[in-house]
């Protein structure tokens, strides 16, 4: 089972609205998801190498290096609306195949 972290730079509005669309996301790929959780980009950094895949703003991406170095997937977001581009994501991923 999956367990997803959204993160933003406040952690309120637009880590809510990635959280809505990577839900819809996992949901229509039929995904396996212990959690998703939202929050800032401070508390996202020191918590995702807890996390198996971390979705942020794609100009935030570098600060998860650590946690990419761990084995944590980063995926940075053009469009923190996208219902496709979070499908995508996952997809390109690698861990969709494993948590179906």
């Amino acid at each position: 089972m999956l367990k997803i972290l959204v993160a933003c730079a406040n952690g309120a509005g637009t880590s809510l609205m990635m959280k809505m669309r990577v839900e819809k996301a996992t949901k229509d790929l039929n995904l396996k998801v212990q959690t998703i959780h939202h929050c800032s980009l401070s508390e996202g950094k020191s918590a995702a190498s807890q996390y198996d895949i971390v979705f942020c703003p794609l100009n935030f991406v570098s600060m998860f290096d650590d946690a990419a170095k761990k084995g944590v997937k980063i995926c940075g977001m053009k469009n923190v609306l996208s219902d496709k581009e979070a499908q995508e994501l996952l997809k390109a991923s690698g861990l969709v195949e494993l948590h179906q």
